[in-house]
């Protein structure tokens, strides 16, 4: 009998909203963070074991992110707080009051800054070593207030000095977090609806209408791979090794594809009992993570048959 499709990470309460895997660590193991409209945070093992719950937040959570080393983690939440966390002990470090809801947030590779964005159309950066300290504002422009003419719905952080960040306005923006100055814009038509950064692969794979697109982290004009799909994607994730599929969910149903680089669907994965909000490749490539409206997260296995984590291969 061949393993079940999908291991169930049950815990949640309400709709899941994001997923994010950690790099791959020295032990060899990784770690999953899950947001959720219930405000509690949750850590797995690469397993899908759960760990511990992040317990602080007052309103759903959209956003939750690791630091390369896993000490620590970041969240954003409709409480209009953003927070630091111990990811070891669980208890919040600080807490970043805003005035609206943060979507999203990021976290610099040394786990020195924060990047915040949100319902306030406004990116903040904090500095967690003065973290009482007031943030800098990135603003499009001399004299103005705003990052973006929409809700801010992902901020990134690539290498050392480069934020990225999305809004409904339909722009993708790169900032120099040094100077705090806007550097390069990508306009799309309709309003962004998700942006990872895919490390492994330096891309970032976009979420736009009914378009996946897969930008170099750094955009010097080419390589941008783009694709029309024939249903809006919620979110989208690319292999990081093979970089020959990527994953999608979407909320007109509640099935997670799989397509090859050219688009073709080569696999349609039932199992959620709602919309799938968020999708997401481990950082070995040998699995991927659903999150759904049904409140539960599904972990499917790139090759299905194969021994890893908790499935049994049926060789």
């Amino acid at each position: 009998m061949s393993a079940p499709k999908a291991l169930v990470a049950a815990g949640h309460t309400r709709p899941v909203t994001h997923l994010s895997f950690s790099p791959i660590q020295d032990d060899g193991t990784f770690l999953l963070v899950s947001s959720c409209k219930d405000g509690n945070p949750m850590l797995r093992e690469w397993t899908g074991d759960w760990i511990g719950t992040f317990l602080g937040h007052k309103g759903a959570v959209w956003s939750t992110k690791l630091s390369p080393d896993a000490t620590r983690a970041a969240s954003g939440s409709a409480d209009f707080t953003a927070k630091i966390w111990d990811a070891y002990a669980g208890n919040p470090l600080h807490s970043f009051p805003h005035n609206h809801i943060v979507r999203s947030v990021a976290l610099s590779p040394s786990s020195s800054h924060l990047l915040t964005g949100g319902q306030e159309k406004k990116v903040r950066i904090f500095d967690l070593g003065r973290p009482d300290a007031e943030p800098d504002f990135l603003v499009a422009e001399p004299g103005g207030t705003l990052s973006h003419d929409g809700m801010v719905k992902s901020v990134v952080w690539v290498g050392e000095h480069t934020g990225v960040t999305a809004g409904e306005d339909g722009f993708i923006k790169w900032w120099d977090l040094r100077t705090r100055k806007l550097t390069t814009s990508l306009n799309f038509p309709t309003a962004i609806t998700s942006m990872e950064l895919s490390p492994q692969t330096k891309r970032l794979v976009v979420t736009s209408g009914k378009t996946v697109a897969f930008i170099p982290v750094l955009p010097n004009g080419t390589g941008t791979h783009s694709l029309t799909l024939p249903y809006t994607p919620s979110s989208a994730s690319i292999h990081p090794l093979l970089q020959d599929r990527f994953v999608t969910g979407n909320t007109g149903d509640e099935w997670v594809r799989v397509h090859g680089m050219d688009g073709e669907e080569r696999e349609v994965l039932k199992g959620h009992h709602g919309p799938v909000h968020c999708v997401e490749f481990s950082p070995d490539g040998e699995m991927f993570a659903s999150g759904s409206e049904d409140g539960t997260i599904r972990l499917w296995q790139t090759t299905p048959g194969k021994s890893y984590g908790l499935w049994e291969g049926t060789g």
